[in-house]
């Protein structure tokens, strides 16, 4: 069974898409139908299916998660423990709590069985840049 490891480099929060590298991954395995597993390595990431059409989608998500779950150095956090690795790392792995780190998609036709709008995307919750790892797995 196909797979490989992406590595998606971040410049701190936000959404990175890699839509084309998995359809490009899809393609060279040259399977008619299958199951795409997509896996994100880390604890302060996440992944995404998200339109990607309107890039006001993608920061509009990001300020509400901004919103939603602001940096432990805010009043509002002031119930956070884990603050050893910065004031961004705890929300993140809430963040990340809340999303996704595995996301399954039909390959149909050789095609990832995504809709018209749709992309995969690379959750970034952290402020400094890194390099994220993202398993692609390809199974019958």
């Amino acid at each position: 069974m196909p797979q490989t490891i992406l590595t998606v480099s971040t410049r701190g929060q936000g959404l990175y898409e890699f839509t084309r590298e998995a359809e490009a991954f899809v393609r060279k395995a040259a399977q008619e139908e299958g199951l795409l597993t997509v896996f994100v390595r880390h604890t302060s990431c996440s992944l995404l299916i998200q339109e990607n059409a309107d890039p006001d989608v993608r920061r509009d998500l990001d300020t509400f998660f901004r919103r939603l779950v602001p940096p432990a150095d805010d009043p509002s956090m002031a119930w956070i423990v884990h603050t050893l690795e910065g004031p961004d790392d705890m929300p993140a792995h809430i963040k990340a709590a809340l999303t996704q780190v595995s996301i399954g998609i039909p390959v149909m036709g050789g095609r990832l069985a995504l809709g018209t709008w749709q992309g995969l995307y690379l959750f970034e919750h952290r402020d400094r840049p890194h390099r994220r790892e993202i398993v692609l797995h390809l199974g019958p």
